[in-house]
């Protein structure tokens, strides 16, 4: 008995099969380019979140370090400034360059000064002097008023106006008064015990 002859494909059949092998290969690709694609894209998208999130982090900390230093500057300025009304110590060169100041603005004669003692407060002292000029009515209202006008504190006090005297068209005369800065002092530390001036244990209290 003969063999049975071989089943012939079809032209049409091998082209479907054929692409059919394409499709299923591209998809293949395609999925697993896919696949590979979506992971990248995510790890991207999750990097993309955390360094937004470092961004808002370090904006923060910079707007944070701003306020800071601005508020620092404003309080440094604020200390230079009550250092001027109110300095450390007694600073009395610079009192009696503010009193020669004032006299010169106000073209009146500086005939004396005598540094009185200080007198300490709780937190402040005084620094008074005395002072003798000389000169018109309104050139001593001017020396008072440019004293007024410096930073540090100086009050002017006790004011006596003594001796007129005519000088042409003009009245002179002899003023004498007390002027008086300040300035901040540090309160003391409590005396501990063991410590010259410090109570005894267990005595009692005055």
């Amino acid at each position: 008995m003969a063999a049975p002859a071989p089943t012939q494909i079809s032209t049409p059949v091998k082209v479907a099969l054929g692409a059919f092998f394409m499709l299923v290969t591209a998809f293949g690709y395609w999925l697993v380019f896919y696949s590979e694609t979506a992971k990248q894209i995510e790890a991207a998208n999750q990097q993309k979140g955390r360094l937004q999130t470092e961004l808002g982090q370090k904006e923060m900390a910079y707007t944070t370090y701003l306020k800071d230093r601005d508020e620092l500057s404003e309080r440094q300025q604020r200390s230079r400034d009550f250092v001027k009304v109110l300095p450390d110590d007694t600073q009395e060169a610079a009192f009696l360059s503010a009193i020669d100041s004032a006299s010169k603005t106000a073209g009146l004669d500086l005939k004396g000064y005598q540094p009185l003692e200080e007198q300490s407060k709780a937190f402040y002292a005084k620094v008074p002097m005395k002072l003798e000029v000389k000169g018109r009515f309104h050139q001593i209202v001017k020396f008072i008023h440019e004293l007024g006008k410096v930073d540090r504190i100086i009050n002017v006090e006790n004011i006596e106006l003594s001796e007129p005297t005519i000088a042409g068209d003009e009245v002179h005369l002899k003023g004498r008064c007390l002027a008086t800065a300040f300035h901040a002092t540090k309160a003391k530390p409590a005396a501990t015990p063991g410590q010259p001036g410090a109570p005894a244990p267990g005595a009692p209290n005055k």
